[in-house]
């Protein structure tokens, strides 16, 4: 890498000789691909296919984050999370989905919306983009409470500073990817170029592109 090389992720789709989805679930699936590598061989890949999530750090006026626990199954875990869901339908606007998820999980709404940061949460296993959006000016929202059901009836709720995210982040406390890349990403912005240097809620995502 030279000092003119751009330190950015570029696009890039490598041949594809066979494919099949052995395996079909409610909202995500798992396929195989035979993949040509650069030198011609063939290698196979297996990988879950996942339609994307949003998440939200939901900053209050005393720097504290909303945050849920949530048991886990896969991890055999209950974790301390922020508010979060899946893109449901094909090229939904992700600010739409977390605004939805912010009012479900916590019963919430925010004036100002901008984006914290995108990530792929498992390249090497895993299609899922995530955007996590920065959620302020804070309310509580109208009408009833979304009724939740399954793993979310057991959750506890919790406003958090976000120095003390950090500091459990960093112990190895807390451990859902969401929340470390928020807490993280959110600590770096306002420790360097400040909330205003931050991308518009509606900002372009190729990894999950959407209509305004």
């Amino acid at each position: 890498m030279t000092a003119n090389t751009p330190l950015v992720d570029t696009a890039e789709e490598w041949e594809v000789r066979a494919t099949d989805t052995p395996f079909v679930g409610n909202k995500t699936s798992v396929r195989t691909d035979d993949v040509v590598m650069p030198d011609g061989s063939v290698a196979r890949r297996d990988y879950q296919v996942h339609p994307g999530s949003v998440a939200v750090v939901a900053l209050d006026e005393q720097d504290r984050v909303l945050l849920l626990k949530q048991y886990r199954h896969p991890v055999s875990m209950k974790l301390w999370e922020i508010p979060a869901g899946l893109l449901d339908i094909p090229g939904e606007n992700p600010l739409h989905a977390a605004q939805r998820e912010l009012y479900e999980e916590v019963h919430v709404k925010a004036e100002d919306w901008r984006v914290l940061t995108d990530v792929y949460t498992t390249p090497g296993g895993c299609s899922e983009a995530v955007r996590i959006f920065l959620a302020r000016d804070l309310s509580d929202a109208e009408g009833e409470r979304f009724e939740v059901e399954e793993e979310e009836a057991d959750m506890e709720f919790a406003r958090v500073p976000l120095a003390d995210l950090v500091r459990g982040v960093l112990a190895g406390e807390l451990h859902n990817n969401c929340l470390v890349v928020g807490a993280l990403s959110l600590s770096a912005v306002l420790a360097g170029d400040g909330l205003d240097s931050l991308r518009p809620a509606l900002a372009e995502w190729p990894a999950r592109p959407f209509e305004a």
